[in-house]
């Protein structure tokens, strides 16, 4: 047997000579993740990372995206890369060694993340956390990626080199456009061809836009084309009627010299009318003068005569005063004489008459004494009007003690109607036991009752009526039912509203609970309807309940209620199928079975039975085990006296409102007797009180007569004395007096009289001379009169010539002045200048006719011509500026013409490079895709899908947007190829299409290391066999050039948590094998593992003992199973 050569190693020196420029050398990361320190020396090919899940495979990916200047973003993990730091510790680094260019030096690049450094907000990523180091000289962020990407030509931001654990799925569901982009990005050394395919888009779009402007700009320049026409016409008609209106202002001009020189001629005219009625004036003014001198003569007579008038009318006066004063004299004595005539008659009639008086008196006398002799004497009338007194006194008294009787009786029997009628108030409020119930309801929850109150006063807003709360609607039929109802039902439903229609309960919902806040819950019945019971027990069945076990019915039997009601009722809490037992219903085991039976179907049901026994109420509830049809578990509850629905008043309360009720009747009954006996007791008193009253009234009225009769016979004798007296009289000497006195009143008489006949005869005399004074009077002023109406006549006309020449004057003075302001206004508006000196508008003035009328109407012609065209000043002005923007618009029509020429020749210039050589990268994956896909036992295909193309104007558009990059493969051969799909084909399925694509692309990739974490996934055995031999033989390849690290393919990480076992490919030498033993029990330090220590003690075993011991093979089973 030929003895197999061991390996030759490289040196470390003739390993670092086959990185690749950029490939990754070495990894130490500080506090980071799950490693407190680790250094990694990847190999220059194929590095496998192979570990159990979560001990920091993923990590190593981690640290080289972040090493690189990468964000936490491209992970697809997090967002802030001070996550990354390992739990209690405050600062982690990174730093990583990447292989030279040639002849340049090596670059050590080192991130540190601060956890104590940046913005700590919710939105916060942590940039200003990390620092960048690159050979132990502080660096910022854009040099690193200076340096990663354009030096080194590094992407880790593209999934076709650097694949993420956490952005697998993101690569497999790309569209064929993503895919394009990321296989662009991937082969370019700069992105050029990403580029030009983003310059190709842009330009097409330039295009397709430049394309829609050159229409635009067409339209817009037919459209100023005919607003400009449009404006020529109406340019046309301004100047037309600019044109009128230089005219009408030339005969406005024309027109105020005209009125000028009307004005002046009028003015002259009524200068010369106003002279002549000045001369008039003057003459007639001389011609009054004599007859006012005339006048004053007259008048000075006149007033001679008035006062000689005056004085004779003083004197008639005078004498008229003086006769009338003696005739009223004589008068008075001619009335004194008959007084005193008067009285000396009755002198002598006097005397009979009293002698005659003095007989009547004593007559009368004589008739007062016989009627008092008819009466007893006074002292019995005193007697009998004190005994009457006495006796009527007593029985007032007896009167008053019966009253009093009468009076108390009264009190206590309206005290007792009183109480009465109070307690009968009482009793009937008892008896309205709803609005009892809805009081204490109320009051215990407010905002129930301000909807109840808001609900009874808008009634009319709703469609249909609405009930409730349930609580107030509903009428149990006894206190138990009270209790059963209120114990089944919720609160909530009890409280709740019941509407008829989904419009009103919106209605109530917005009014109640969004605008006024107030709880309340509302249920919607339909209509209003009551809809068909289904019972849980036939009638057969319940007919049996009642007879042999004292039920009494369902719960909804229990109550009446409005169908609304009763039918939300039923919806919320099945009252329906809830059984009410009597008085002589037990809870047997028999009922309980015959209960939970079901009558056609097997198995049992759940129900619920309220009972009484003779001192409480329970709710026997059961139910049925979910797991076992034929278990039943029941719950027993003791019902609680209800307080909502139970009667607004206890019934012992009213019954003994009743019986005190009925006390109070009573009690007022039996008062009515003993009041009738007082009554009757007194009204018999008070008939006996009126007699006495009347006999002691005749009493009374026997002594005041008595004492009248008295009284009138003392009058009587008074008066016949002073009869007497009168009659014994003498009148001689009276008569003596009357006479002396009648002869001294006709001397005085006769005296007045001629008084009287003097001041008479004076008083005429005056009267003539007073006749003649007032006849010269009326001559002087008929003459007067005469002279003043000729007067008068001169002086109207003399009023009427001085008003004619101030109203002359005064337009004269007015018509002047207008004159000059008519001149000073044409002058202004239109001078003319002088006749030696004509301005040149005078010389337009006298071609227009100075006839008034022809000129208003030919201003009129012109006026009516300017108004029948509308001024528009601003039709020039946008005529001009039209113009312009039409000639601008035609220019940059022309412009746009030669631009879009321009970026259609740029485009075919882009298009045919960049098409060659994304034609050729498709072919060569294509090639080897199809290659790699056949070793699997299954076909694929990669072509390039250009997408629908676009036509403008006759040319056909490439629509560059929709290029893409289209996977298809096969697995079945029943099957045709199909584009790779996550609708269509398995995980499986496209980790294989993915990782093939891959390695299809790997020989065109320009960066110099590639990642890929945990694709292997989801593989069966034979296709993550094939495939791991496809990396292999991939990443392991001699490079192009022999001794040019950079011709090779590059450096390759393959991420995975297990591989299968014999696998061949890994007897390669290129590939590297990192084995991740993290955890607690473990090396100290990752410096401790000696693979050649192990090597060399495994050897050693084999030599002694030619096997491996049992007890080392079962410890190296149980780690390969771990």
């Amino acid at each position: 047997m030929q003895q197999e050569t061991e390996p030759q190693r490289l040196s470390l020196e003739e390993r670092q000579k086959q990185f690749k420029p950029g490939s990754i050398r070495r990894i130490k990361l500080h506090n980071f993740l799950t490693y407190a320190d680790v250094e990694c020396f990847p190999g220059p090919r194929l590095n496998v990372v192979i570990g159990p899940n979560g001990t920091g495979k993923s990590t190593i990916l981690c640290a080289i995206c972040l090493g690189l200047g990468g964000q936490p973003d491209l992970l697809g993990r997090a967002d802030d890369a001070r996550t990354f730091i390992m739990n209690e510790k405050d600062i982690a680094i990174i730093e990583i060694e990447l292989a030279p260019l040639p002849n340049n030096p090596t670059h050590v690049i080192k991130r540190t993340i601060d956890r104590n450094k940046g913005s700590t907000g919710k939105k916060s990523r942590g940039i200003a956390a990390s620092t960048y180091e690159i050979n132990g000289q502080v660096v910022k962020l854009e040099q690193v990626k200076k340096l990663v990407s354009e030096t080194y030509r590094i992407a880790i931001d593209n999934l076709c080199t650097f694949l993420p654990q956490d952005r697998v799925g993101s690569f497999s569901g790309f569209d064929s456009k993503q895919l394009l982009k990321e296989t662009e990005l991937s082969v370019s050394a700069s992105g050029h061809l990403w580029e030009t395919h983003q310059k190709l888009m842009q330009l097409e779009e330039e295009m397709q836009n430049s394309h829609f402007d050159l229409e635009t700009a067409r339209a817009e320049l037919n459209r100023l084309e005919q607003e400009v026409k449009r404006l020529e016409r109406e340019k046309a008609l301004m100047e037309e009627r600019e044109e009128c209106v230089q005219k009408l202002q030339l005969y406005e001009k024309k027109m105020l010299w005209v009125k000028f020189e009307e004005k002046r001629l009028a003015a002259l005219e009524m200068k010369e009318q106003r002279k002549q009625v000045k001369d008039r004036l003057k003459v007639a003014q001389q011609g009054m003068a004599p007859l006012m001198e005339e006048i004053a003569r007259l008048e000075h007579e006149y007033d001679r005569g008035k006062h000689q008038r005056v004085a004779l009318a003083r004197d008639i006066e005078q004498f008229r005063k003086l006769y009338e004063n003696s005739v009223f004299k004589a008068e008075k004595h001619q009335d004194a004489l008959d007084g005193i005539s008067n009285e000396l008659s009755a002198v002598d009639s006097m005397k009979r008459n009293a002698e005659k008086a003095v007989q009547n008196r004593e007559e009368q006398v004589r008739e007062i004494l016989s009627n008092l002799n008819s009466y007893p004497s006074e002292e019995e009338i005193v007697e009998k009007v004190k005994a009457v007194q006495e006796e009527l006194r007593g029985l007032k008294h007896e009167m008053n003690l019966a009253k009093r009787e009468v009076i108390n009786q009264q009190n206590i029997l309206k005290e007792a109607k009183s109480d009465y009628e109070h307690k009968l108030r009482r009793f009937n409020s008892m008896k309205d036991d709803k609005a009892r119930r809805n009081e204490k309801i109320f009051a215990s929850d407010q905002d129930l009752k301000n909807t109840f109150e808001w609900v009874n006063s808008n009634r009319k807003l709703f469609r249909r009526p609405v009930h409730g709360p349930i609580v107030c609607e509903v009428v149990t039929n006894d206190f138990d039912a009270s209790n059963y109802l209120e114990q089944h039902v919720k609160n909530t439903v009890l409280k709740s509203f019941v509407v008829e229609c989904r419009e009103d309960m919106n209605l109530l919902y917005r009014e109640i609970r969004q605008k006024r806040g107030w709880r309340i819950n509302i249920q919607v019945v339909n209509q209003g309807t009551l809809e068909p019971v289904r019972r849980m027990y036939s009638e057969e069945k319940m007919n049996n309940l009642k007879e042999n076990h004292g039920i009494l019915g369902y719960l909804d039997e229990m109550f009446e209620a409005s169908p609304a009601v009763l039918q939300a009722l039923r919806n919320t809490s099945n009252v329906q199928s809830v059984l009410v037992g009597g008085a002589h219903t037990k809870m047997t085991d028999s009922l309980l079975a015959f209960l939970s039976q079901r009558e056609n179907a097997s198995g049992k049901q759940a129900f619920c039975i309220f009972v009484k026994d003779a001192k409480k109420t329970y709710k026997h509830t059961a139910t049925v085990s979910r797991y076992n049809a034929e278990s039943i578990s029941i719950s027993v509850d003791e019902i609680r006296p209800a307080r909502m629905l139970s009667p607004g008043v206890p019934q012992e309360e009213k019954s003994q409102a009743e019986r005190d009720l009925k006390a109070a009747e009573e009690e007022c009954q039996n008062m009515q007797p003993r009041l009738a006996e007082a009554q009757k007791s007194f009204e018999r008193l008070q008939l006996e009180a009126q007699q006495l009253s009347l006999k002691f009234k005749d009493a009374k009225q026997g002594r005041a007569d008595y004492q009248q009769q008295k009284e009138r016979l003392e009058s009587a004798k008074r008066k016949v004395a002073e009869a007497k007296r009168e009659a014994s009289k003498d009148n001689r000497a009276e008569k003596k007096r009357l006479i002396r006195q009648i002869r001294d009143h006709i001397s005085s008489y006769t005296v007045e009289l001629e008084k009287a006949s003097s001041a008479y005869n004076d008083y005429l005399d005056s009267c003539a001379r007073q006749v003649g004074v007032k006849m010269s009077e009326g001559g002087l002023i008929s003459k007067k009169q005469q002279l003043q109406d000729q007067l008068e006549i001169m002086q109207q006309q003399t009023v009427h010539l001085e008003q004619e020449y101030n109203r002359l004057n005064n337009t004269f003075t007015l018509v002047r002045q207008q004159v000059l302001e008519l001149k000073q206004l044409a002058d202004n508006s239109a001078p003319i200048g002088t006749d030696d000196n004509p301005t040149p508008l005078r010389e337009k003035l006298d071609e227009i006719t100075a006839d008034k009328t022809e000129l208003e109407d030919l201003i009129y012609e012109a006026k009516e011509k300017i108004g029948r065209i509308i001024n528009n000043p601003a039709v020039i002005r946008n005529y001009e500026e039209l113009k312009e923007k039409f000639d601008d618009q035609k220019k940059r029509l022309e412009d746009l013409a030669d631009t879009n020429g321009g970026k259609s020749l740029e485009l075919r210039n882009l298009k045919e490079p960049y098409l060659a050589a994304l034609t050729n990268i498709v072919h060569k994956v294509n090639t080897l895709f199809e290659v790699y896909m056949q070793e699997l036992g299954c076909a694929g295909q990669v072509a390039l899908h250009k997408g629908p193309n676009s036509s403008s104007e006759g040319e056909q558009r490439d629509n560059f947007k929709e290029w893409g990059i289209q996977i298809k493969v096969l697995f079945r051969s029943e099957s045709t190829l199909q584009v790779l799909s996550a609708r269509v084909h398995s995980g499986g399925e496209r980790s294989v299409s993915t990782i093939m694509y891959l390695m299809a692309m790997q020989e065109l990739m320009v960066s110099p290391f590639r990642c890929v974490d945990e694709i292997n996934q989801g593989l069966d055995e034979r296709n993550e066999r094939l495939v791991f031999r496809r990396i292999v033989e991939n990443s392991t390849r001699k490079p192009l050039h022999d001794n040019d690290p950079s011709s090779h393919c590059g450096q390759y990480f393959l991420i995975t948590p297990k591989l299968l076992p014999n696998l061949t490919d890994m007897e390669n030498e290129d590939v590297t094998v990192h084995c991740i033993f993290n955890g607690p029990r473990n090396f100290d330090h990752f410096s401790d593992w000696n693979i050649d220590s192990l090597l060399s003690m495994r050897k050693h075993c084999i030599e002694d003992d030619g096997k491996i011991p049992a007890k080392k093979a079962r410890i190296e089973e149980k780690k390969d199973e771990e």
